[in-house]
């Protein structure tokens, strides 16, 4: 990331990181069966590569969530839905996304999984940004805990251009659009 102003957790951090959170995951689960519930687009690389750290046997779903504008007595609001959730009752849960900020959306996802009754219900984020919390919620398991307020970029979170989901490392910057390195051909 030479050049690059900003935080930086390079691959092999990462890789180290989440080896240690696979870890931690396994001791808890004892050898139980795993529903690893992750959440698209942004948690896919974490998530895949925690579960392979992972030491019992997982079973994995997909959320995604849509954000609706709804007209409420001439108020607009902003409502989070997510489509239908995996059948959870007695198995022992993990939600797996990137980055939790707010936590609004993880709370309302952690809610509406806990209907079903689950044996238990944990949250795994790569970024923890407690400064921007409008709820109660602290993830279980965490990779980073960070203060920036700038774009995180790699490492499966994009850019707003959409670029950089790709990179191995992760950055943080002025815009958050990952850099060109030089290398490579011009068409």
């Amino acid at each position: 990331m030479s050049g690059r102003k900003g935080a930086a957790y390079s691959a092999a951090r990462i890789a180290a990181r989440v080896a240690a959170l696979g870890k931690e995951v396994s001791r808890e689960c004892e050898g139980r069966r795993l529903d690893v519930v992750v959440t698209l687009d942004r948690g896919f690389i974490f998530a895949a590569d925690l579960m392979r750290q992972i030491d019992a046997p997982v079973v994995c779903h997909f959320v995604r969530e849509e954000v609706r504008d709804v007209e409420d007595s001439g108020y607009t609001r902003r409502e989070v839905y997510f489509g239908s959730g995996p059948e959870l009752k007695g198995r022992d849960v993990l939600v797996v996304d990137a980055v939790l900020e707010s936590g609004v959306t993880q709370e309302f996802l952690l809610r509406r999984l806990g209907e079903s009754k689950p044996r238990s219900i944990r949250l795994a984020v790569l970024l923890d940004k407690p400064a921007k919390r409008r709820v109660a919620l602290e993830p279980d398991y965490f990779g980073f805990r960070t203060a920036s307020n700038q774009v995180w970029v790699g490492y499966g979170l994009a850019a707003p251009n959409g670029m950089g989901r790709n990179l191995r490392q992760l950055s943080s910057g002025a815009n958050g659009t990952p850099r060109k390195s030089g290398k490579g051909r011009k068409i």
